[in-house]
């Protein structure tokens, strides 16, 4: 994979300045292998070895293929495992706002596709069929948590159960159209209000499920300031994206034999840290 991406990118080893990895938050055995994968390439090389936080990964995203958006920003991160919702200062650091109290919004996606008999990721085959809908009246709930930037969908997700085994459940295309729905209106209005009440100047989307169509309309819709979304192809977890982190944080860089020190932290993120 690596010999692959080196000559994707027409370069070779002398041609890289220092070597990245996600040291967290995410699953224990990935982090292994691509932490140590590459803490032993840093020190094969000779080369500085930078760890990175995967949250400001999934945010740094934004600089990689448009202009830079301005800062303070409001930056909401949506994945299979992580909503949150984050302030990025000016300076760069981020303050968090809120975030999920149960279930992640794409790991909403894919029990919701799991119910309907669809496939995995639950993300892209649930938006295909929300199109599908003809009649697009119903409604599910919306769990707003009055008072804070939280976000919570496991209620959403027992809602769809209960629907999808009612005796008269309604086709599973509406059913994917009204879950669909629910996800985005609730993002969307607790991200205008938190950059409205913020006075930031852009928001960021970022994460794989910031790849959503119709959550990518919703809170451009409602944005009170301009939106800067990622195409879908650096949506999803990329190297891209550890690799902008790391270009901003020259300060993180350890030696290659300092580098093995270095544990992975799969729970702990330094960007959602509360305020």
């Amino acid at each position: 994979m690596i010999r692959q991406a080196l000559r994707d990118a027409e370069c070779d080893w002398d041609d890289l300045d220092a070597i990245a990895a996600t040291a967290g938050p995410g699953l224990p055995g990935a982090l292994l292998v691509g932490l140590n994968a590459a803490r032993g390439v840093a020190f094969a090389r000779g080369l500085p070895f930078i760890p990175v936080d995967h949250i400001e990964g999934h945010v740094r995203a934004n600089w990689l293929d448009t202009e830079a958006p301005p800062l303070p920003a409001l930056a909401l991160v949506i994945s299979g495992g992580h909503s949150e919702l984050l302030l990025m200062t000016e300076s760069g650091d981020f303050e968090r706002l809120g975030g999920t109290r149960d279930d992640a919004a794409g790991e909403a996606f894919d029990k919701v596709a799991r119910l309907l008999g669809l496939g995995y990721p639950g993300g892209p085959v649930v938006s295909k069929l929300a199109l599908e809908a003809e009649d697009r009246t119903l409604r599910l709930p919306r769990a707003w948590l009055s008072g804070s930037d939280d976000f919570s969908f496991s209620g959403l997700k027992t809602a769809v159960l209960h629907t999808v085994e009612a005796d008269a459940a309604p086709p599973p295309a509406e059913v994917a159209w009204a879950f669909e729905e629910s996800v985005a209106d609730v993002l969307s209005k607790k991200v205008a209000r938190a950059a409205e009440r913020e006075g930031v100047a852009s928001v960021l989307v970022a994460g794989g499920v910031a790849a959503n169509r119709r959550i990518r309309e919703r809170v451009e819709e409602r944005s009170p300031v301009p939106v800067f979304i990622p195409p879908p192809v650096l949506c999803t977890d990329n190297a891209a994206m550890i690799a902008a982190a790391a270009a901003v944080h020259p300060d993180m860089a350890t030696n290659p034999e300092s580098a093995i020190d270095i544990d992975p932290t799969p729970y702990r993120s330094k960007v959602t840290r509360s305020r």
